[in-house]
Formats: C-alpha cells, structure tokens, sequence
C-alpha cells in the first residue's frame, strides 16, 4: 500500500497546527511548526480564507495525518463508525485509537506513529502471546500487546518506553514497564484524545 514519505513537517504546518509525527524533536525548539507556523508553498503567508467545505476537508484531513490513514481505509473507518450505536464521531476515533499501530505509540513503545507502525511490520509486537505484522489490526478489552523478548533490548525501544509519559496515560491502557507489556483494559476514552479535533466535522463532510 502507499505510504506518505515526504517531510512530516510540511503537514504540520499544512494544518496549522503540532500534529507531533516527529516524537521528540516536535517538543524542542527545532520543531518547522515553531519556525514557521504558516502553510508550505510560495502562497503560504497570505491570508486564506476557507469555504464551510474547505473546513471540513482540512478537519477531515487532519484526522488521517496524525493516524497514518489513506483516504479509502479511512472511509472503511467511517462506514463501520456510521453503522455502530452511538455518536457517529466518537465511534470513528474510537476505532483509530484500538489500532494495533496506535496502541504501541500510546503505550510508549514508540516516539511516533509511524515507528510503531515499522516496529509492528518488523514482527516486534505480539498479541497474546502471537506476533502480528498487522498496524491496522484492532485490539479488544483483555488483550495484551507486547513487544518481543529478543526486541526489548533495541535502543530505540528502551528509550521510547522511558520517555513514556511524555505523550500522556490513558485509563484503558495499563503499562507494565518491566515486562514491556501492555493490557488493554477498556474502550478508548474520548476526554483522553487531547489533540483539538472536531469530529462533528468529518461526520457533515462524508454526510454532504
């Protein structure tokens, strides 16, 4: 499948806001968003102006920016999220937020998104005790995300755990530092996504 592989940055600054997809160098004062906080392009300082679609669009857009999401995987989201109960909006984060691939970066196993979408390819995570390559794969209440005994001695994945903290607890995952494990204890907790997201948003714009 086709990946984005361009400087994250320029989608930061594309949406006008932190989307934090650099880890750690997005909280120093290198961070291209603190530098320039206006969109890429020779066009990008003048003053814009978006339509009620155009804002949708960028809301929409956004969403798929910070879970790594292609457009047609993100609709495949979206139509499961419509045909559940409950708030259509809530129900289209909740899915994004049990990706295997989100899971690991909120447990900390990870700086980014996109590490631990490389470290789940990698056949560093396991599930119950079963290894998956899968980052789209959706966890469920009970399980257990682990990363492998022989890959717990990776660098990058020891300093990752240590810096956990930083990108914020959840109350429906429990880490076990030690074990590098973590147990999924509930259902995502809509208070606990703290980036400023609109999903009422999306909702009109595939409803249009």
């Amino acid at each position: 499948m086709a990946r984005y592989i361009g400087p994250v940055c320029k989608l930061c600054r594309r949406e006008g806001m932190k989307l934090f997809l650099k880890g750690d160098r997005c909280f120093t004062d290198k961070c291209a968003f603190d530098r320039r906080p206006y969109p890429p392009g020779q066009h990008g300082q003048a003053r814009i102006k978006f339509s009620e679609y155009g804002l949708r669009l960028r809301e929409k857009q956004k969403v798929r920016r910070i879970y790594g999401v292609l457009e047609r995987q993100f609709r495949k989201y979206f139509a499961s999220a419509d045909r559940a109960k409950g708030v259509t909006g809530e129900q289209l984060l909740g899915l994004l937020e049990r990706r295997l691939d989100n899971v690991v970066y909120r447990l900390g196993f990870a700086a980014t998104r996109s590490e631990a979408r490389q470290l789940v390819l990698h056949h560093h995570v396991q599930i119950n005790g079963r290894r998956v390559n899968v980052p789209s794969a959706l966890v469920r209440t009970g399980d257990r995300v682990t990363i492998r005994e022989k890959s717990r001695q990776i660098p990058r994945i020891k300093e990752s755990v240590e810096g956990a903290e930083r990108r914020g607890q959840t109350t429906w995952l429990e880490l076990d530092k030690e074990n590098f494990t973590g147990t999924v204890k509930g259902k995502p907790v809509r208070e606990e996504i703290t980036l400023p997201i609109n999903e009422q948003l999306i909702v009109e714009f595939y409803s249009r």
